[in-house]
């Protein structure tokens, strides 16, 4: 490849991983216009779209996705030759990392990480602290925490961002329950009733937006639960519906516990997860590691999940 430079590189980079132009533009701190023009040199460059239409959004082609280790090799490499503090031995290292984050995803990547980052630095500890009512934000700025690990819109506009997985709210329900004898649609969705999950104590969200707007319908909240592993197994003695995201849903034994679970038959908005840190410690390789260890655990453990 000729004409080519390491920030082209690093605009590759970030593209495949957000699958989107305007999350890489916000990313990298420039223009989506900007971004766009990157984009197509880098069509040009390597013959191939890099990034194509998928429904109603963009998806790294066969090609991109193909090439992202090596590309993010190579910047990670260019980076460590040009970065005044090198990454020093890590084996040697103490470092202890705070990562905000809810029950949902230190359940699904809380010890294969651990295991991860061990292998280069066996001396390293992680503390997952709890969401709390706090702006995501504030944690960051005031560096009480390394990462945040969440789907919240609420951030400050330097935060930096890198989107880790998206994921679907499904339905939880007994194996026997009766809106499984029939396609599940909108209107039998409102004939049972539901546990919300929310440690704010918020009944309704997504579900409920989309059935009053585009079908006129109100489903009834029965209960409200700070988290999901307090009525999972207790669901198999009731016909109560519990909504939860895929990444909950995959580690949990549903066959086991009984349960079951159904798509809901409705245009629900994705959950985009994504894992933010501040400026600052743009620079700082050990912090860089740390992101780079937890975005390639994320798709080990999240499989399709990951960036899709």
């Amino acid at each position: 490849m000729r004409g080519y430079d390491l920030d082209l590189l690093r605009y590759l980079q970030v593209l495949i991983e957000e699958e989107s132009v305007s999350l890489a533009a916000r990313r990298l701190k420039v223009s989506e216009p900007a971004m766009s023009r990157h984009l197509a040199k880098l069509r040009v460059t390597f013959a191939d779209p890099i990034l194509v239409q998928s429904g109603r959004r963009m998806s790294a082609s066969a090609f991109a996705l193909g090439i992202l280790d090596r590309v993010q090799e190579l910047v990670r490499n260019a980076d460590s030759l040009i970065e005044t503090r090198a990454l020093t031995n890590l084996a040697n290292m103490t470092p202890t990392f705070t990562i905000r984050a809810n029950d949902l995803v230190v359940a699904a990547l809380a010890l294969p990480l651990l295991q991860t980052l061990k292998k280069e630095c066996p001396q390293c500890e992680v503390i997952w602290a709890p969401e709390v009512d706090d702006p995501a934000s504030d944690p960051l700025r005031h560096g009480r925490v390394d990462l945040y690990i969440g789907a919240t819109d609420v951030m400050k506009p330097e935060i930096r961002r890198q989107t880790l997985f998206r994921d679907h709210m499904q339905g939880v329900v007994r194996k026997d329950h009766p809106i499984l004898a029939t396609p599940v649609t909108p209107q039998s969705m409102i004939l049972y009733d539901y546990i919300s999950v929310s440690r704010r104590g918020r009944a309704q969200g997504p579900i409920d937006w989309v059935l009053r707007a585009q079908y006129g319908l109100t489903r009834r909240i029965a209960m409200v639960v700070p988290n999901y592993h307090c009525m999972v197994e207790s669901l198999k003695d009731s016909d109560l519906i519990l909504p939860l995201p895929g990444i909950v849903i995959d580690h949990i034994s549903v066959t086991a516990l009984g349960l079951a679970t159904f798509p809901f038959p409705l245009s629900l908005p994705s959950i985009d997860a994504f894992q933010a840190w501040h400026p600052r410690r743009d620079t700082d390789p050990v912090h860089r590691w740390l992101r780079e260890t937890l975005f390639r655990v994320s798709h080990q453990v999240l499989g399709n999940r990951a960036g899709t």
